[in-house]
């Protein structure tokens, strides 16, 4: 009987898995989104999602939970900085998992991409902004008859 077993141990010892958990945990907080394996991303997802509801509220009790968690003071500080405000108003279900259609090219194994659900609003805009900038740039002024372009003095 499987009573109380609960969790995937993906072939690896205790300590190891444990290990494995925070430096994905911290990854994925640094990062903002990770490639793994589908097995390892459904193991880290509630992990993370835990910490996350933790960070909401900054509170030196809860940092201390959070570090006890992560073992990292950058991830740490970017989980009650960033991450725990921008979730403020979100329920639950802050992470995502996305299974991508190409597989490792060394073992042809499967892929999947943990990344949370709203992004960085740097990362986000990152996209738009050449086409911002284009729109910001101001018209040319039309030029007069007789005048010679930059090009043509050379």
């Amino acid at each position: 009987m499987r009573h109380r077993v609960a969790g995937n141990k993906l072939g690896r010892t205790t300590s190891h898995r444990d290990a494995l958990m925070r430096n994905m945990a911290v990854s994925l907080v640094m990062h903002e989104r990770v490639v793994t394996t589908p097995a390892k991303a459904k193991v880290v997802k509630p992990f993370v999602e835990k910490l996350v509801t933790i960070a909401k509220q900054a509170t030196m009790v809860r940092r201390r939970r959070v570090f006890d968690q992560l073992r990292d003071k950058q991830a740490t500080a970017k989980m009650f900085d960033v991450i725990g405000p921008r979730f403020a108003t979100r329920p639950g279900g802050y992470c995502r998992i996305l299974r991508l259609s190409k597989n490792r090219l060394g073992d042809n194994g499967q892929r999947a991409l943990l990344e949370f659900v709203e992004r960085t609003p740097k990362e986000g805009a990152a996209p738009e902004a050449p086409a911002a900038a284009a729109q910001a740039k101001p018209a040319k002024a039309p030029k007069a008859k007789g005048q010679k372009t930059p090009a043509a003095k050379a």
